[in-house]
């Protein structure tokens, strides 16, 4: 297998304009959009290109966006190759764990399309009945915020808990609003370089979404889903998910789990990756690889056609292509 491994950013990389390059350069992309707006019954391309911003940052609409986005830019890269891109490994953060799965075979795009749309739903929903929040802390060590939260949860008889943990340095605690404001307090305290409220009432990745679980569960019983061409890099495990049920576990379970990008990332690394190539807006997820590890520090990134045509420029299509390694 190739050595290549697909990244896919999660909800917060939204922003108004995605995709719209892409869709006016590449076929392939623009049949993406055409499909998700027959799927979902609306223009769900004029959002990701026209907006209005509050409209797409809606976690009804941003999830599905998102995976719209990632899916279209990969597409557009595979046309421009004239074969498709040969992955060895995929992973997504948080939502984009949907887009990996397309990717790899796991989930068809219509069918992930509808699934994401209820995710979006549901948490939208969960946020109704658990009103709670997310926060991000800069340079603090991950277990002194990790016992932070535990201390903050014991004082407020409420929960925060570490939701993400993105790289070295930043860390993203969500949870009920009187765990969380009395956690952020005490990040501060401790010597926290920032602390940061996110401009999101969710909180994802805390037991708060435990009110939609059984729904969300359903849902993907419901939704087909087949072993992956590749193995996919789990957010609550980073291990690789090589099997339906892995991934059935792995969806339902990832609403209340911690989000384990770091450590996803290294285990790609030791098990010998060097290629990595994220799909979709923000270029959160090359900021992210910097932080991890300094050798990728131009890891490239696909949000435009111009993003195409710089990698090909810079790639033979045997390096995006190549057979050569071994999948480990």
């Amino acid at each position: 297998m190739s050595d290549i491994v697909l990244l896919f950013p999660g909800q917060g990389s939204q922003e108004v304009g995605m995709g719209a390059d892409l869709a006016a350069h590449s076929q392939a992309a623009r049949r993406i959009f055409e499909q998700a707006d027959d799927i979902l019954g609306f223009s769900l391309s004029r959002l990701c290109f026209e907006g209005p911003e509050a409209e797409l940052t809606d976690t009804i609409n941003a999830q599905p966006a998102l995976l719209t986005t990632g899916i279209a830019a990969l597409a557009a890269l595979e046309e421009a190759l004239g074969r498709p891109l040969a992955a060895g490994a995929a992973a997504g953060h948080s939502l984009g764990e949907y887009s990996a799965l397309v990717a790899a075979g796991a989930l068809d795009f219509p069918h992930a399309l509808r699934l994401v749309r209820e995710r979006g739903r549901l948490m939208k929903f969960a946020d109704e009945r658990a009103p709670g929040g997310m926060a991000a802390i800069i340079a603090l060590d991950t277990d002194v915020i990790a016992r932070i939260c535990a201390d903050a949860s014991a004082r407020t008889n409420a929960f925060v808990h570490i939701a993400n943990d993105n790289c070295p340095g930043q860390v993203v605690i969500s949870g009920d609003e009187a765990a969380l404001t009395e956690a952020m307090a005490a990040a501060e305290k401790a010597g926290a370089r920032k602390v940061v409220r996110l401009a999101i009432t969710i909180a994802a990745h805390s037991p708060l979404m435990g009110v939609v679980q059984e729904e969300f569960a359903a849902a993907v019983r419901a939704t087909p889903i087949h072993p992956p061409r590749f193995p996919v890099i789990a957010n609550s495990t980073a291990q690789p998910l090589l099997s339906a049920e892995a991934i059935r576990e792995e969806l339902v379970g990832q609403l209340q789990n911690t989000v384990r990008w770091t450590e996803s990332m290294q285990y790609l690394i030791d098990q010998g990756f060097e290629q990595f190539v994220e799909f979709g807006p923000g270029r959160v997820l090359a900021g992210l690889m910097k932080r991890i590890d300094r050798r990728f520090r131009r890891m490239p990134s696909i949000a435009t056609w111009e993003d195409v045509k710089k990698l090909l420029s810079h790639q033979t299509p045997s390096n995006l292509s190549s057979n050569s390694f071994t999948q480990n």
